[in-house]
């Protein structure tokens, strides 16, 4: 009887053995992968791990010895196998940055157990409700780039994987039977098409949770600890949150410190930080308050649409249309169509289903399941 806490698996650690790969794989139909980072422990996070299944066999391969992955990319972009992965949003991301893979044929788990209306699905959960396999995640935030790796964290990685494929396989006929796996398809086919957001050259504020909210001299304060914050992240090779975590960066922001003693009265911020970076931060302080007047930054506003009354009384008739097909179909009403989706069909107001096509945001599955639907629904709402 196999044991589904320790599955056996072969390890790739150079170039010779994964060039062998492709042999393997290019005649399965499906195989299962996930990936292993290290984003909790350095700057610049990378997949340290990458782990797949098929019917027979478990491979993990190991980026870090591998000196060019490239092999890998055709059967990644290789339309014939389907890729099975879970909750692959990042995965996606991780493989094209870090190795320019492309992923094709994917078939994301979460998103299907989603069209089903499971309530829960995380893969652990999954596992367990179905194969009453119980996910041990003592490994889920150890650090992946550490050499060697231990036994049991490479046992840890290849437990997801090996389970991949079958869990796919009742999942498609879930959805075949509800006649959903063509919504399924198109949601993974755009999901395969994610890429890594650009640093770009903007403020470092713009993308900082609560900063919409501040006023200028307070975002110049912001953006001098942020840039502090970056800088020594980079050099101690740790995540941002090590240095400085954003809850006390917001309140240096609004407090404005300019000593000490004022910093100690910053919510969540220990005296062993004070004592390690304080006059830096009194000093980044300063220099926020220091900008003139001509020079502070203003915060980036997003292109707003106030809705017109006719367009929020569609709306207001969309939701309720959407949430008890929703609860018909036993899903998130999102699932049916998101709070974005519906305002653009409101303003777009299509009169045929063909002219939903070119809204922004809208499925192909969407137009074909409920087109008609949405346009007499307009219609009636004026």
């Amino acid at each position: 009887m196999k044991d589904h806490n320790s599955p056996e698996y072969t390890l790739i650690e150079n170039d010779t053995d994964l060039r062998e790969l492709p042999v393997l794989l290019e005649k399965e139909p499906a195989i299962g992968v996930d990936l292993e980072a290290d984003s909790m422990f350095h700057y610049q996070e990378k997949v340290c791990l990458i782990q797949i299944s098929t019917r027979t066999l478990n491979l993990i391969v190991d980026p870090l010895s591998v000196n060019d992955l490239s092999a890998l990319a055709p059967v990644f972009a290789h339309r014939g196998i389907r890729k099975i992965f879970h909750g692959s949003d990042y995965d996606m991301r991780s493989l094209y940055r870090d190795f320019r893979i492309e992923v094709h044929s994917l078939f994301d788990t979460q998103i299907a157990a989603r069209f089903l209306g499971m309530r829960e699905t995380g893969l652990a959960s999954l596992l367990y409700n179905q194969f009453q396999v119980s996910s041990d995640k003592r490994y889920q935030k150890k650090d992946w780039s550490k050499r060697p790796l231990p036994e049991p964290m490479l046992q840890y990685g290849v437990q997801d994987t090996c389970h991949l494929i079958p869990l796919a396989e009742i999942l498609e006929k879930e959805l075949m039977e509800k006649g959903r796996l063509f919504c399924v398809e198109e949601e993974c086919e755009l999901l395969s098409m994610v890429r890594p957001n650009s640093a770009g050259n903007g403020s470092l504020f713009s993308t900082f949770k609560g900063a919409a909210g501040l006023d200028q001299r307070s975002l110049a304060v912001l953006e001098k600890i942020l840039h502090l914050r970056d800088r020594l992240a980079r050099q101690r090779d740790c995540p941002h949150f090590k240095v400085l975590g954003n809850r006390p960066i917001m309140e240096i922001a609004q407090m404005k410190p300019l000593t000490l003693a004022d910093l100690a009265r910053v919510k969540e911020l220990s005296s062993k930080t004070i004592d390690r970076m304080g006059q830096s931060i009194i000093k980044g302080v300063r220099e926020g308050m220091d900008l003139p007047e001509s020079m502070l930054p203003l915060f980036p506003k997003k292109p707003w649409h106030r809705l017109k009354p006719k367009e929020a009384r569609r709306v207001k008739r969309l939701k309720i249309w959407r949430d008890r097909l929703g609860e018909e179909w036993g899903v998130d009403p999102s699932v049916i169509s998101t709070n974005a989706q519906i305002e653009a069909t409101a303003v777009a107001n299509p009169g045929r289903p063909q002219e939903m096509a070119g809204i922004k945001g809208i499925r192909r599955w969407q137009v074909r399941l409920f087109g008609h639907d949405i346009c007499a629904l307009l219609r009636e709402a004026g």
